[in-house]
């Protein structure tokens, strides 16, 4: 009989306030409060017979509370209402366990703690007011405190978590036969399957053809499996637009473009990601991943993976669960492709409404607008939509290195609304894939089924259908509630690593096929995976997280965190073993057949074993699901769509009379779409996994303006690859094709940055590109003939075309099946395939999200047709990336402009316009295509021989916008004077037509303007760089007049404001004003590497046996990598080692001088930075006995770093305590009050930051030497703040030298100061070791910095370095080592 057990924890320290905005919230909609107190409920669901001993409460407490305090945890209530109080208590709904309850009951498990098997959190308020608050007040503070889709409000303490419910009986087979078409469109209705007339039909059809109904269970899964979602029956289909078809589908359209571009594709259109040709490198892999074992030095052909998708419905209607889930499927695609990949970074992008942002004017936005109750507000989808991704990458381990924000609600000139009411969530996804697991094994009889990940849970059921309904808002807001769905990082990233683990197998990757889990659960994974040869599955074989499950969602749910594979049986020792250790579940929940059906036995009552022996149940299991997979999934009659163009009404641009530049740019850089995306950047991981070489953030200042994401392929290698995005959504609103012509331009004008194989393509392709009307009407085929006037032009390239290596993933989010939209989406469609043709590049995967309009009261209101182009490819040389920031080379840069469409000022669809509530006529365009192409090649040529100081694209806000953003990143003025005769000032400066902006120094001027204008390019010289700092001038010229003149941080700040306005709503407002006044003040940081330092150098052959260094590792921990990395590199015998490992006595530590604690989320951080992670150490007896004797080992040394370095401090080898000699000799050390506690940053949020350390004196043995050097390094934590039990205790250290690393300002000395000091620790401390130095803990990263290209930014002198400095830390480890053993 199970008890729930209730432990109150009331805040403490700088956590005690309530959240500053939820406080600023409640005031806001409750002018009468007068107070708000808050705690925390941990509800503790405890089965053992007896209530728990003296002991087990003791631990439970210590999990609960906060080590410093021992005295914030109770079973009662520090909460006491009066007659005027309001008590709310608000927390998950109970119909699953939540991920932080799957965590929590794992860390209890570490603990001893057998009894618990679920902790759910729940949050409680006491509001004060002047009288007793009515129900009115209470219903609007409920609202204002919890979210109404994954939350519930309490009214009583949970007294059980017992459903009391049992498996819902299925209903009995949909009787078709009787009842023909009506009996299908009764389930179409109940279950919200989404059907169309066309499937009702379909369907109906072809079950009387079979002469029996189908269960339940099947029409659901014949629903989500041949969705629109599922299916893309729209691109796949006969259209016919103004009452002429097409002559191939948009997706034979999409796929044609692979024969303008090189053969370079190992997987295109075919997989869960596309993949090109890669390059050989050479990396480490652990010897055996089935137990510890070392790093070992391998060589292969690694190709380059990517993937993207959107996530949209369930982040409308849930913003971060459903972005956590977005990103998590998204990371699942690349982790599928082939046999297996590696995930390295993905990209992100956001499209919402009007942010209405309170207390900030944004006079584009109209007040009047409405909102449906079953989405969130644009506001909150902005914030917790980025959120959630954010969330979820960082605790998987995948840093985000490029996206876009942008926002809309416009009323056009004809009446309709356009408006991001259902958003996009946008995810893409960059990895590697070793060349051997490209393809797929077909399924052979005999193999076994395998599920790996997550337990089956009642999440998203119908999802597929649901976000395939044609307007959001036209089903049932309960089936809404059903689609949303459950993200568990944690369980993702031990997933990961057991397919990682095959992957690296010695003997051979085990894994013959794989998929992930998606819309449709069971039922779509287990088909594909099984197809064609057919599969035998079995319902008892599942691992249940709700036992109260019935056989339709343990088929169809869409619960997360899931693969499917195909193995055969003499592998599942090696899969066992290696799940085991990685403490993810594996289920063998069936047989390949052989007989191409697909059928599901709901064995429970007489489960089969895996050996296919079962004891003669009384009656046959039933069999839900029995189908030919040849008729689910096989070819099936294409749907046919009748399309009719609508023309949009267009108005002439009115801006008002007089307008000034700078009144212009006092909305146009406020725009989401311009306006810095610093909110977004610096709570995401931009770092981890150690192969980032160019995120978003570049210069002194670490502005977020980067226009391409690279990374490494391998720890050890200088190749990669590179991605960009682009998207133009709003022109799509004036003209669809341009808009498609545009997002790919912008994608390439982006990518061109990063050296890549050259974009060339050939004459005869050139020749192709037809010279077309503006007017959307026109209908051809892309193909078709080439401008007699271009040949020359054409031929003039013959000499530099030699390959097209630059693929594109194509992500449509459309209305498509409204009126005029589907023929948009064709119109867009044909433009992007002719433009691709012209340039020489091709897509190669994709997706669509066709139901992008929300019902709002009667009206119904559609979002702009977007199409995003994510463009990446093979990077030869990931030094070569030229970045925004200005970098004046000896005070002195000269700016150029190329243009891609010379003599052109269009401002329809631009920032301007929308910033003045107006669209315009005539947009932007790619006139000349061969322009890209010339100058993408010239661009390449400049960057292989480093005549590139910085670089940028031109597009949203303009050439003014462009200049200015280059300034802001440089931190320097600029004096240009802009070319136009007789073209109006406005339209030069914010006209977005597509073009390069260069800075080179003056000695290679003459040879940049010779290539670009020998190309046949314009190249304007527009003028120089100027001063540095915040108050050097910007001073733009046109025709020699001036129009602007304003010091470059007064204009910076007008561009960060948004972002500021929206970091004040999830960041401490403080904090937040700290960093906004010191942008308009900083310089820049200064580093210093003082003459003493050692010349760090990567050791060769150093001689004797190389030191052992065991890499230790959590579940949750994500920096091991790189930290292998780093210690390979200065000359260790690295080992992987878990905490598994350790706990089951699988390796000791008496045989290594070092140890490393990575950094990562153990058990998603649930109780507390590393409390999960300490729990295991002190609580298991094998483990504990291991670090204690490794400690007491004086030829030892031990690195924590991040979640390393939290665990140090509660198991106390560093930060001492209050009473080290009691500790020693008390039994229960655990329950001694810890020296130093790392705590919740200062901020409220994890922080990601390019910082200054300074390296102070003491005994740290790595840290020798490098004493008054002040160094950039990586941060990214969100539980950084070094708390200390006393002032007296951290004053002590500091004199000691037991704090030797601090946070720094620009000037190098310890701050305080956000973000300089992203944790707000007090002092600066950065870093603290033992008092003999063996032991160093640290918050910042230096594993992610050994290597120059890790480096975020990199001034002189540091820019010609060969060797980062922080290298010398590690090789400290190992001359140490060196000299114990003399």
């Amino acid at each position: 009989m199970s008890s729930v057990l209730r432990f109150y924890v009331r805040p403490s320290g700088h956590e005690r306030a309530a959240s500053e905005y939820i406080e600023r919230k409640l005031q806001r909609e409750l002018p009468e409060l007068q107070g708000v107190k808050t705690e925390q409920c941990y509800n503790v669901n405890w089965t053992a017979e007896s209530f728990p001993s003296n002991k087990e409460m003791k631990k439970l407490t210590w999990l609960f509370g906060c080590p410093l305090l021992l005295d914030d945890v109770a079973q009662e209530s520090w909460l006491l209402p009066g007659p005027t109080d309001l008590l709310l208590e608000v927390g998950p709904r109970l119909n699953f366990s939540t991920p932080t309850s799957s965590n929590i009951v794992s860390v209890c498990q570490a603990a001893g703690l057998g009894a618990v098997d679920r902790v759910e959190p729940t949050r409680r308020y006491l509001l004060s007011f002047a009288y007793p608050p009515s129900a009115d007040l209470e219903a609007i503070a409920l609202a204002t405190l919890h979210d109404r889709m994954t939350e519930q409000h309490f009214p009583q303490p949970i007294q059980s978590f017992s459903s009391g419910c049992i498996p819902a009986p299925l209903s009995s087979p949909i009787d078709v036969l009787a009842e023909g078409r009506s009996a299908l469109e009764k389930a179409n209705q109940e279950l919200g399957l989404a059907l169309d007339s066309w499937d009702l039909d379909f369907y109906t059809k072809r079950f009387q053809e079979l002469q029996r109904n189908p269960s339940t269970v099947e029409v659901f899964d014949l629903a989500q499996s041949n969705s629109e979602h599922s299916r893309h029956w729209f691109f796949k289909g006969r259209l016919h637009v103004d009452g002429q078809e097409l002559p191939h589908s948009l997706f034979e359209s999409i796929m044609s473009t692979q024969a303008s571009s090189n053969p370079n594709n190992v997987l295109k259109f075919c997989d869960n990601s596309s993949a090109i040709q890669g390059k050989e490198v050479r990396f480490l892999r652990p010897k055996d991943p089935t137990r510890p074992s070392s790093f070992q030095q391998r060589q292969g052909l690694r190709h380059v993976v990517f993937t993207a998708e959107t996530h949209n419905f369930p982040t409308g209607v849930a913003p971060f669960s459903g972005a956590t889930t977005g990103t998590g499927g998204r990371i699942r695609d690349v982790q599928c492709t082939g046999r297996g990949a590696h995930v390295v970074a993905g990209t992100a992008g956001y499209c919402f409404g009007n942010l209405r942002i309170p207390g900030y004017s944004m006079p584009w936005e109209d007040p009047s607008f409405q909102y449906p109750g079953n989405f969130a507000r644009p506001l909150e989808i902005a914030i917790e939509a980025s959120n959630g991704a954010s969330d979820y990458g960082n605790k998987f381990g995948e840093p985000v290195l490029a996206g876009f924000a942008r926002s809309l609600g416009l009323q056009l000139p004809d009446g309709q609304r356009r408006e991001w009411i259902k958003p996009i969530m946008f995810s893409g996804g960059i990895g590697s894939m070793e060349a051997e697991h490209v393809s797929k094994e077909p399924p052979e009889p005999g193999m076994d089924v395998v599920k790996v990940g997550g337990p089956v849970y009642r999440i998203g059921v119908g999802g597929g259908a649901a976000s395939s309904v044609q307007v959001q808002g036209d089903n049932a807001s309960d089936l809404d509630f059903g689609a949303v769905q459950r993200g568990d990082p944690e369980m993702e990233q031990k997933m990961n690593r057991v397919i990682r683990a095959c992957v690296e197998a010695p003997e051979g990757n085990p894994i013959c096929s794989l998929h992930d889990q998606g819309a449709g659960g069971n039922g779509n994974v287990l088909k594909e995976l099984s197809d064609p040869a057919g599969a035998i599955i079995y319902t008892s074989r599942f691992q249940l997280g709700d036992p109260t499950l019935n056989a339709l969602e343990i088929w169809g749910a869409e619960y997360q965190e899931s693969n499917a594979l195909l193995l055969r049986p003499s592998d599942r020792d090696f899969l066992s073993c290696v799940s085991a250790r990685e403490r993810c579940p594996v289920c063998f929940v069936g047989t390949i057949t052989g007989d191409r059906r697909i059928v599901l036995v709901d064995d429970r009552e007489w489960p089969t074993g895996t050996d296919g022996q079962v004891d003669a149940p009384p009656t046959p299991p039933p069999t839900p699901v029995d189908l030919d997979l040849d008729w689910v999934l096989g070819k099936m009659p294409r749907k046919e769509f009748f399309l009719q163009r609508s023309l949009p009404l267009l108005q002439p641009l009115t801006l008002p009379p007089g307008l000034s530049v700078r009144q212009a740019l006092s909305r146009v850089l406020r725009l989401p779409a311009v306006a810095s995306k610093r909110y977004l950047t610096n709570k995401v991981d931009r770092s981890v996994g150690g192969l980032v070489a160019q995120q978003q953030c570049v210069g002194p200042l670490q502005t977020p303006l980067a226009d391409v994401a690279v990374v490494a392929l391998s720890h050890q290698e200088l190749v990669g690859a590179a991605t960009a995005l682009g998207e133009q959504p709003v022109k799509s609103l004036l003209d669809p094709k341009v808009a498609a012509r545009l997002a790919v331009a912008e994608a390439l004008t982006n990518l061109v940055f990063a050296l890549v194989t050259d974009l060339q393509v050939s004459p005869l392709r050139l020749l192709a590109w037809n010279s077309r009307p503006v007017g959307r009407n026109h209908v051809h085929h892309p193909l078709t003939c080439w401008p007699p006037a271009s040949l020359h032009c054409a031929l003039s390239l013959m000499q530099v075309c030699t390959c097209q290596d630059v693929k594109c993933s194509g992500n449509w989010m459309w209305a498509a099946k409204l009126p005029g939209e589907g023929a948009a989406l064709a119109d867009a469609c044909e433009a992007m395939v002719a433009v691709m043709a012209a340039l020489g590049v091709a897509v190669d995967g994709g997706k669509d999200s066709l139901s992008m309009a929300a019902r709002v009261g009667s009206e119904t209101v559609r979002a702009p047709g977007s199409l995003v182009i994510s463009a990446y490819a093979v990077c030869s040389d990931i030094t070569a990336t030229v970045t925004p920031d200005l970098k004046h080379p000896g005070g002195r840069g000269h700016l150029l402009y190329v243009p891609l469409s010379p003599g052109q000022y269009r401002l329809g669809g631009t920032a301007l316009a929308q910033c003045f509530s107006q669209l315009g006529e005539q947009p932007p365009d790619l006139d000349v295509p061969e322009n890209l192409v010339r100058a993408f090649s010239i661009t390449q040529g400049l960057l292989k021989d480093r005549l590139l100081g910085s670089g940028h694209d031109v597009s949203d806000g303009g050439l003014i916008t462009c200049l200015l953003e280059m300034a802001f990143a440089g931190n320097c003025g600029i004096e240009v004077d802009i070319p136009a005769p007789g073209v109006d000032v406005l339209p030069v400066l914010f006209a977005e037509e597509p073009g390069l902006l260069l800075e080179v120094q003056e000695p290679d001027l003459a040879q940049v303007l010779m290539r670009y204008q020998k190309a046949g390019l314009h190249c304007l010289e527009l003028g120089l760089t100027g001063d540095t700092g915040p108050h050097a001038m910007v001073r733009v010229s046109v025709n020699r007049t001036v129009v602007l003149e304003e010091p470059v941080g007064q204009l910076r700040a007008l561009w960060e404001e948004t972002s500021f306005q929206l970091d004040r709503l999830q960041a401490k407002p403080h904090c937040v004003a700290q960093e906004e006044q010191g942008l308009r003040e900083r310089a820049g940081p200064t580093y210093c590497l003082p003459p003493t330092f050692p010349r760090a150098s990567v050791p060769c052959e150093p001689g004797g046996p190389a030191p052992r260094v065991a890499i230790i590792r959590e579940e949750g921990s994500n920096g091991d990598r790189e930290m292998a990395d780093a210690f390979h590199l200065a000359g260790f015998e690295v080992w992987d080692v878990t905490m598994q490992d350790l706990c089951s006595g699988a390796i000791g530590l008496d045989t290594f001088r070092g140890v490393a604690f990575v950094g990562g989320f153990s058990y998603a951080d649930v109780l507390g930075s590393a409390k999960g992670w300490a729990a295991a150490v002190t609580f298991n007896s094998k483990a504990g006995a291991e670090m204690k004797r490794f400690r007491q080992r004086p030829d030892t040394f031990s690195l924590g770093v991040c979640n390393g370095c939290q665990l140090l401090a509660l198991l106390g080898w560093v930060g001492g305590s209050s009473s080290e000699e009691a500790v020693e000799m008390c039994q229960e050390s655990w329950l001694a009050r810890p020296g130093l506690l790392l705590r919740h940053n200062l901020s409220g949020r994890f922080e990601s930051r390019w910082a200054s350390v300074r390296v102070g004196p003491g005994p740290a043995l790595m840290l020798r030497g490098m004493e008054g050097a002040v160094l950039p390094v990586w941060s990214a934590h969100g539980e950084g703040y070094m708390a200390f039990s006393s002032p007296e205790l951290q004053a002590q250290m500091e004199a000691r030298g037991l704090a030797p690393l601090h946070w720094a300002d620009d000037d190098g000395n310890p701050t305080e100061q956000y973000p300089l000091n992203p944790n707000g620790s007090p002092g600066g401390v950065a870093g603290v070791c033992s008092p003999d130095g063996r032991h160093l803990a640290l918050m910042p990263h230096p594993e992610r910095s050994v290597r120059p290209w890790q480096w975020a930014w990199r001034p002189p002198p540091f820019d010609t370095l060969t060797t980062s400095p922080w290298l010398q830390l590690f090789i400290n480890a190992r001359n140490w080592t060196r000299e114990g053993s003399c």
